[in-house]
């Protein structure tokens, strides 16, 4: 069970209003890699953890403080939108970007016609679970797959992802407060982004999981000759000069190799021709009669 305490993991007070603000910070909070993101990642693969305690306690260690995140970061949302006044709209179109933005336009019309409407009519100035566009959070967002590498792998894009656009977000603000929060979450960024890739290693060199993922699957029943090959699918041979191009591969299971000119390896595939019953283009001109469908049951199948 989940126990709240009311005194924030850190503070989250910004030091005015600013409504066009907290419409970008919307994406930190419920955008493909927001908190609600990576809280339900992580709770969800701790819930479904059947791997060792360690993993298990560490995900939902994880996935919880993602939800004081999550917390801290709508009520930053709300104060940003709380007592938004025509004076702090009309400073805040002093600053240059904003102020190209607004043109010669009324400053409250502009300022209320760039804000997220639905901090208007349906949150009446609260946080919602959507990003800076207003697209709702979905849960096809998250990776719980029950496999902790592939899992892993996840995550690390997911704190790379989150910190790269906190760091923008960084650089959209002179607010002292917001940058304080902002300052936290970055740093909890750089240690969440260590602790999957020491998870990571700490799986393979146990042999818990190993590369290629899965690493219970059969490697006989690949098609091994090409399990190590660079196809070469753009002009010109930059990408021959990387490591994934020759040398040992990081499995340690074989070579890379590069192929310069790759040829197709498949046969070409012809389909079917036209159901008439579901009226695609086929060949040639297709005509049915009232009795063609009248003869079949339901309008298709058999009887």
């Amino acid at each position: 069970m989940f126990f709240h305490t009311k005194q924030f993991q850190y503070n989250a007070t910004p030091d005015r209003s600013d409504p066009l603000y907290a419409k970008k910070l919307q994406e930190v909070l419920g955008g493909q890699f927001g908190e609600i993101s990576v809280m339900m990642q992580y709770l969800f693969q701790g819930w479904n953890c059947r791997g060792p305690a360690k993993y298990k306690d560490m995900l939902l260690a994880i996935g919880t403080e993602e939800i004081a995140h999550v917390e801290m970061l709508s009520n930053m949302i709300a104060q940003l939108l709380n007592g938004a006044s025509l004076s702090d709209q009309e400073a805040a179109s002093q600053h240059p970007t904003v102020g190209a933005v607004m043109g010669g336009m009324d400053v409250q019309t502009t300022l209320l016609d760039s804000m997220n409407p639905q901090h208007l009519i349906v949150s009446g100035l609260g946080a919602v679970p959507s990003d800076s566009m207003g697209f709702p959070w979905t849960s096809r967002y998250i990776i719980a797959s029950g496999n902790l590498l592939a899992d892993f792998r996840s995550n690390v894009t997911a704190e790379s992802q989150g910190r790269l656009q906190v760091s923008r977000l960084f650089h959209m603000t002179q607010d002292a407060g917001v940058r304080d929060m902002l300052s936290f979450m970055l740093a909890r960024d750089t240690m969440h982004q260590n602790q999957w890739i020491a998870a990571i290693s700490e799986l393979e060199s146990t042999g818990l999981e190993m590369t290629p993922v899965p690493s219970s699957f059969p490697l006989e029943l690949e098609k091994r000759e090409v399990a190590y090959q660079f196809w070469n699918c753009s002009d010109g041979t930059a990408s021959s000069e990387g490591r994934w191009a020759s040398g040992p591969t990081p499995d340690g299971k074989g070579e890379f190799e590069f192929l310069d000119d790759p040829q197709p390896l498949g046969n070409m595939v012809e389909l079917d021709e036209v159901d008439p019953l579901l009226h695609g283009t086929g060949k040639a001109p297709v005509k049915m009669s009232a009795e063609m469908v009248g003869a079949i049951p339901n309008g298709h199948g058999k009887s």
